[in-house]
């Protein structure tokens, strides 16, 4: 039940949402997440890889280093985290 209003609620919303994988877990209730995204050079055309850090917010502690998750933008929680833990996507081997 909880999942569908999740997923509802995310879907009316304008909010962001980004898929990255998780490179610290270290601090309480908090996770740093990797984006990769892949940008064409302006005037070579050439797609190279580049990528940004993100602090999220994770409530239950349940997602650690090498997960893929899903992060959604979120009111500022402190003066880092703008972001909070939507689902694991997949689970570290």
């Amino acid at each position: 039940m909880e999942i569908q209003t999740v997923e509802q609620e995310v879907t009316k919303s304008r909010k962001r949402i980004l898929t990255g994988k998780v490179v610290s877990d270290k601090p309480e209730k908090s996770i740093v997440v990797m984006v990769e995204c892949q940008v064409a050079h302006p005037i070579y055309k050439k797609y190279f890889k580049r990528s940004k850090k993100y602090m999220a917010h994770d409530e239950n502690n349940e997602a650690h280093v090498g997960d893929t998750v899903r992060i959604i933008e979120e009111r500022p929680l402190s003066a880092r985290k703008r972001w909070r833990l939507l689902k694991i996507v997949e689970r570290a081997k």
